[in-house]
């Protein structure tokens, strides 16, 4: 697997947009809040070293992952925001939980990305256990938070300078 190969949260080489002005929502998932606090961290120190103000960050809390849909929709239809990141952590069980609770909240995502005009970034992580998760929030292979932060930024770039040609 190509993330055991190195370090994801890299982004030496990458074209990271100045975040100032930009106003980016976070929704977190509460549940499995050891995982989605370092998740929400990394999201919210990298807009931050990327000069979106703390004013023009907004965290919203849902109970779980399922849940993040429609916190995001919410913060949609509220509108102002440049891009919406969400986050969540789904930890593979002994039973289909997992792969329904997957598949929804991918599917949900994807949706609203195609109804509504701001990008709605996918920081969910989907492990098959906690090592995996802890590797992805923090430690060995960065912070998949961090990462959905510079995602935000870029594609907030990308709609607001297609806006700009018009």
């Amino acid at each position: 697997m190509a993330s055991n190969l190195k370090n994801l949260s890299d982004f030496s080489g990458f074209d990271i947009p100045d975040g100032k002005g930009m106003k980016v929502a976070v929704v977190a998932a509460e549940w499995n809040r050891e995982i989605t606090d370092a998740l929400l961290d990394g999201a919210v120190s990298t807009l931050k070293e990327n000069n979106v103000s703390e004013n023009d960050i907004l965290v919203v809390r849902v109970p779980g992952t399922f849940e993040l849909t429609f916190g995001a929709k919410c913060v949609l239809e509220h509108g102002g925001f440049d891009a919406v990141i969400v986050i969540g952590c789904v930890i593979q069980g002994d039973t289909r939980h997992f792969d329904f609770i997957c598949d929804s909240v991918t599917q949900g995502i994807t949706d609203l990305n195609v109804k509504y005009d701001s990008p709605v970034i996918f920081g969910v992580l989907t492990t098959d256990n906690l090592q995996q998760a802890e590797d992805r929030a923090g430690g060995k292979l960065g912070n998949k938070g961090s990462e959905a932060a510079v995602t935000a930024l870029q594609m907030a770039e990308v709609k607001n300078r297609l806006l700009r040609q018009q």
